[in-house]
C-alpha cells in the first residue's frame, strides 16, 4: 500500500504554528527576566546610598536573576512611610526608626542587617574643639531632616548636657553630602554622623589637615546605652580613620534592611541567600556586618521576614 505524502501546511495551520512558536518565545523571554526589587536608600552623599549601591551590585553578582533597583529618598523616616504604603519593596532604616516601627502593627519585617552606626562628631584636626562641651555656642551640622542619624545626634547632645536647639547652632541639610564642605570652608564648626564607612567621615578624614573624631560624654553614653534601648555602647577601634591612634567610645545602633508588608517570602529567601555568599566585604567598608547571621541577637524571630527566618533556620543560626 502506497503511503500518501504529507500535505503541506495550509495558511490556517501555518498561522497556528507561528502563533504557538511566538508564545513559546514570549514565555522564554519572560522566564529570563530577573526578579526586580525596589530598595529605598536616602539622600545623595550619605552612607545609605553607598551601602545600597554595594548591596545591589553584590546581590546581582551572586544571583543574576535578582535585580535590586536603588531609589533615593529623604532617609529613614520617609522610608518607613514608603514601605507601609507599598511604594518600595525594601528600605534602609536607622535603628532609631527601625525598632519602634517594627514594634508597631503594620507588617514591616526585617530582611537583613546592615551595619552598626557608631555616632561621632568630626572636626578639623586643627580645631580647638575636643569634646562635646566644646560645641556649646558652635555651629554643628546634625544631618538631613528625616535621617535617623539626626535623631541620634540630638540625643547625644542632650544626654551630654547640651540642648540641641539652644546650646548649639544646628544645621539641617537637604542632602547629606553637603555637610563636609560646610565644615571645611568654615561655615560650620563640627559635623555629626555615623558609621565607619560613612562618606561624610571619610571626606573629613581625607581632607588636607585631617580630622578629629569624638563621641558623647561618658555620662551621656551611660544615659543612652540603657538595657533594652535602641542605642548601645560601641567602640571605634584605633585606625578606623586616618590619623586616629586611640579607640573612641560612643553609642550607636544597628541599621537594618526592612521589607514592606507582604513582601514575598520566596524572594526574601533568595536575596538573603545571595547576600550570604556575596562579596560585600570587597564592596563596602562594613560589608562583613551585613551577613545574615548577624541578625542573631539584634531582633526577635517574630520580626524577621519568613524568607529570612527560613534561610537562618536552614543554616543553623538561632534567632529567638
Amino acid at each position: 500500500m502506497k503511503r500518501r505524502p504529507l500535505a503541506a501546511a495550509g495558511p490556517t495551520r501555518r498561522a497556528g504554528l507561528l502563533a504557538a512558536f511566538g508564545l513559546v518565545l514570549v514565555r522564554s523571554t519572560c522566564a529570563a527576566e530577573p526578579t526586580r526589587v525596589v530598595l529605598a536608600t536616602a539622600t545623595p552623599g550619605g552612607g545609605f546610598p553607598a551601602f545600597g549601591d554595594a548591596f545591589a551590585a553584590a546581590i546581582r553578582a551572586a544571583d543574576p536573576e535578582l535585580a535590586i533597583e536603588t531609589r533615593a529618598s529623604g532617609g529613614s523616616a520617609e522610608n518607613i512611610g514608603l514601605l507601609r504604603a507599598g511604594r518600595v519593596d525594601l528600605a534602609l532604616v536607622q535603628g532609631e526608626y527601625a525598632y519602634p516601627a517594627l514594634a508597631e502593627p503594620g507588617g514591616l519585617t526585617v530582611l537583613a542587617p546592615m551595619y552598626p552606626s557608631p555616632g561621632l562628631f568630626a572636626v578639623p584636626a586643627a580645631s580647638p574643639i575636643r569634646a562635646v562641651e566644646d560645641l556649646r555656642g558652635r555651629t554643628v551640622v546634625l544631618g538631613t531632616h528625616k535621617s535617623g542619624l539626626t535623631v541620634m545626634g540630638r540625643s547625644a547632645l542632650q544626654a551630654s548636657g547640651l540642648d540641641p536647639e539652644r546650646d548649639i547652632r544646628p544645621i539641617l541639610l537637604a542632602q547629606a553630602g553637603d555637610g563636609p564642605p560646610m565644615v571645611r570652608d568654615g561655615h560650620a564648626d563640627a559635623l555629626w554622623g555615623g558609621g565607619l564607612g560613612w562618606p561624610g567621615f571619610l571626606a573629613m578624614a581625607q581632607a588636607p589637615g585631617g580630622a578629629r573624631f569624638f563621641g558623647p560624654s561618658e555620662a551621656g553614653i551611660a544615659r543612652l546605652a540603657q538595657p533594652g534601648a535602641a542605642l548601645q555602647r560601641l567602640i571605634v577601634p584605633p585606625g578606623s580613620f586616618p590619623g586616629q591612634s586611640a579607640a573612641i567610645e560612643t553609642v550607636g545602633s544597628w541599621s537594618l534592611v526592612l521589607a514592606r508588608p507582604g513582601f514575598e517570602a520566596d524572594t526574601a529567601y533568595r536575596i538573603v541567600r545571595a547576600l550570604a555568599r556575596a562579596d560585600m566585604v570587597a564592596r563596602h567598608p562594613q560589608g562583613a556586618d551585613s551577613h545574615p547571621k548577624n541578625l542573631s541577637g539584634l531582633v526577635p524571630a517574630t520580626q524577621l521576614n519568613p524568607g529570612t527566618r527560613r534561610y537562618l533556620g536552614e543554616t543553623g543560626v538561632v534567632v529567638r
